[in-house]
């Protein structure tokens, strides 16, 4: 079974930066790919970014040139950095591990972007 563990979730203003963390309790995680997701009120859960073993990303429309994520082998653990937030990123974040079997998901982290 593995664990996700995010953390650095909060409130921030518009156009502040916030940097979430996952930590994986997974000793092979440096071969799996990661992602983010999100989920607003009242919407479904979309994908945010993603990071292949090798370091490839993709991220969605709403947040290229905004967010970038990355990982470190080293601490078994993958990051979303996100700036110029808007309202609309309020949600509660999800990292993600995708396997052949069952997906591994953490716990959530709720970032909300207010004045």
């Amino acid at each position: 079974q593995v664990q996700l563990v995010e953390s650095g979730g909060g409130m921030v203003q518009p156009g502040g930066s916030l940097r979430l963390s996952c930590t994986a309790s997974d000793a092979t995680f440096s071969i799996k790919a990661m992602n983010w997701y999100r989920q607003a009120p009242g919407k479904q859960r979309e994908l945010v970014a993603a990071i292949s073993r090798g370091g490839y990303t993709n991220y969605a429309d709403s947040v290229k040139g905004r967010f970038t994520i990355s990982r470190d082998n080293a601490k078994n653990t993958v990051y979303l950095q996100m700036n110029s937030l808007k309202p609309e990123d309020t949600a509660v974040y999800y990292c993600n591990m995708p396997t052949l079997g069952p997906d591994y998901w953490g716990q959530g982290t709720q970032v909300t972007v207010s004045s």
